[in-house]
């Protein structure tokens, strides 16, 4: 099979496409024929060596990635021949593999894919989607909800957008460029504003003091000046502060104000004896319902590497996806 695999950390030009040994499944495994593969700003950490939720890895050559959908080819013993050939996704966990045209994983970790998502939209909502749930509950939204949400033409900030819309929530969405406000005004935002304008916060100004959520996932000047549109009582959310830097940055928290809701805040509140696949669930739900529909910007696989410059310079919309 091809691959791209790391054999140093550094840059995002030492993820190099290559042909290597197909992967077989052990013992409650199986393998898929990729079709695409999350990318997410951590994978972009973990290339340089940073230490994150899941460590960096100490063996390299490693094959980055965590999030697959594909086809199920090949299974391992124990596991009931019903799952050979269906479409699947799945989270691979800590173990790495996912940017290949093949990979292996738990049987337990698999879902099948609602018949109106395709491989990518699937990828999105199994890694992005259910952070995006993990988020929506800490934020109890209504009619009578006004929410800024920074980034908002990102992969979290575009189902951000769309849930709050459904729930009858008046939606002020930021974005960096005329082309990412364009796509946060299409997607339903009340009023869609660039953050790079110094004027932003003033053209929100009808909104000051009526602002109850802040649902932030960039941190740093942008964060700041939204939250100072919250009302009496109103809540910032953290989720990232990609402003700063995964491997550096510190979010902005104000005391009274900001809760960071990230890794086990977020399981801890999704509970059951399996959060992640709880949030899964609820994500692929919503997807199937019609209620969420992720934003996928596509790259071939062998271009790992300009996908990881792309997110890391912040010039992408929406979920990023490998294709082999």
């Amino acid at each position: 099979m091809h691959a791209v695999r790391l054999h140093t950390f550094g840059p995002a030009e030492n993820l190099t496409y290559e042909k290597t040994e197909d992967p077989e499944p052990g013992p409650g495994q199986v393998r898929i024929a990729v079709s695409a593969a999350g990318v997410h700003l951590l994978d972009a950490a973990l290339r340089e060596g940073a230490q994150g939720p899941a460590p960096a890895p100490t063996v390299l050559p490693t094959v980055p990635g965590r999030e697959v959908a594909g086809t199920v080819e090949s299974l391992g013993e124990g596991v009931a021949d019903l799952w050979l050939g269906k479409r699947v996704v799945a989270h691979l966990g800590f173990a790495p593999g996912g940017y290949a045209e093949l990979a292996v994983t738990n049987v337990e970790r698999l879902h099948e894919i609602p018949e109106n998502l395709d491989f990518a939209e699937a990828v999105a909502m199994i890694g992005t989607g259910r952070t995006t749930m993990g988020i929506l509950q800490f934020a109890p939204l209504g009619p009578a909800s006004v929410v800024v949400i920074p980034a908002a033409a990102g992969g979290v900030g575009t189902l951000l957008v769309q849930y709050a819309k459904h729930a009858g929530a008046t939606v002020i969405g930021l974005a960096g460029g005329p082309e990412k406000v364009a796509r946060v005004r299409a997607n339903g935002a009340d009023l869609a504003l660039d953050y790079t304008d110094p004027s932003w916060v003033e053209q929100a100004s009808e909104y000051r003091g009526r602002v109850d959520l802040v649902l932030d996932g960039v941190g740093g000047e942008v964060a700041e000046a939204a939250v100072g549109l919250l009302g009496p009582g109103g809540k910032h959310l953290v989720f990232g502060w990609s402003a700063q830097g995964v491997s550096q940055g510190r979010p902005l928290l104000i005391d009274g104000v900001s809760e960071q809701v990230l890794g086990p805040v977020m399981l801890g509140k999704a509970g059951g004896p399996d959060p992640v696949r709880t949030l899964e669930l609820r994500a692929l739900t919503e997807a199937a319902a019609g209620r969420l529909t992720p934003a996928v910007q596509r790259f071939p696989l062998a271009e790992a590497a300009a996908a990881h410059r792309a997110l890391e310079n912040r010039n992408t919309i929406g979920k990023v996806v490998l294709e082999p």
